[in-house]
């Protein structure tokens, strides 16, 4: 059963990890509706900066649980979207550390809470990532395959086992996998369209390998649709219907840009990076479905890579 998102005037929602790229288009989107919104943060005014003073904010740093353990009366729901960015810095063995603590350590403050308070939320949709299910050039991977090898499938294991409810409790919880999120200004496509404007974009590696993409837009609907759909529950692919190879990702980013696509970075190059992160972020290859939300009737707005770049990209051309 779907609930009306406009029919829950008085319902509370909590949101760790706000002021991400994915945090904040998902606030946008909800504030759109009567919802009472509370963003818990280790910065508040970071975030008021960089979502304003029309939702709650609160300041905690992941150690004292009951700093924020008084906003979960009447709670709905907890949506937990925190952790270090991935690709933000080299994968030296510190920047590793940090990108697990990050995940791990909010995932379990989250579950202490719930699992002392005397009022629990209807549902916790806990973030998580594809890097689950390792790399591979010719498998399709969806939300009953195995768990991969390397960093990010490792992380991923642990990010998802540190939510750990009470099985008594009877809480919805859906754990999202997300693949590489496009937006305008923030994301993959952000970072890539920068070399492509100074007529240097290209590929990494051979250009064969599977990139699972998915349209903000299509990211915050997703997770409106698991928030309300009272029957979803458990492991979802956030990704569109329709992967690409990388090579036909930045030949159709040029042509949105008016650049060409030439440059050809080698895969040996790029294996200087420490950490194995070439191997798992540039290199890494994932055909991605989203089974569980086609199953249950979540309708894509971009399910091509095409219509996503026209959106995303558009009003660049010939800039």
């Amino acid at each position: 059963m779907l609930m009306n998102l406009t029919d829950q005037k008085s319902m509370k929602i909590i949101i760790f990890g706000g002021t991400g790229f994915i945090g904040r288009a998902l606030i946008k989107s909800l504030q759109q509706q009567n919802w009472e919104i509370y963003v818990v943060t280790r910065n508040v005014n970071k975030a008021t900066q960089l979502i304003g003073n029309k939702v709650n904010i609160l300041e905690w740093d992941a150690q004292n649980t009951h700093l924020v353990a008084n906003i979960f009366t009447g709670l709905y729901a907890i949506i937990n979207l925190a952790g270090e960015n991935i690709g933000n810095k080299l994968w030296t063995k510190k920047q590793k550390l940090k990108i697990l603590e990050s995940r791990v350590s909010v995932a379990r403050a989250i579950s202490e809470m719930i699992n002392h308070s005397l009022v629990k939320p209807k549902i916790v949709i806990q973030s998580s990532a594809t890097g689950y299910y390792g790399s591979d050039m010719d498998l399709i991977f969806d939300e009953s395959s195995l768990k991969g090898k390397g960093f990010l499938a490792d992380l991923t294991e642990q990010w998802e086992g540190a939510l750990e409810l009470d099985n008594k409790q009877k809480i919805r919880t859906v754990f999202i996998r997300t693949g590489l999120v496009l937006g305008r200004n923030e994301g993959l496509l952000a970072k890539l369209k920068i070399p492509f404007k100074f007529f240097f974009g290209g590929h990494f590696g051979n250009g064969k390998q599977w990139m699972s993409w998915i349209h903000i837009h299509d990211e915050v609907e997703a997770i409106k649709f698991l928030l309300l759909n009272e029957k979803s529950q458990g492991i979802y692919n956030l990704t569109a219907p329709e992967p690409v190879k990388m090579q036909e990702f930045c030949i159709l980013t040029g042509t949105m840009l008016s650049r060409p696509s030439w440059l050809h970075i080698p895969s040996f190059i790029l294996k200087f990076l420490p950490g194995n992160m070439a191997e798992e972020v540039l290199l890494s290859s994932q055909k991605i479905k989203p089974s569980r939300l086609l199953s249950e009737g979540f309708v894509f707005r971009y399910t091509h890579l095409e219509q996503a770049l026209k959106d995303l990209l558009a009003q660049e051309k010939n800039a």
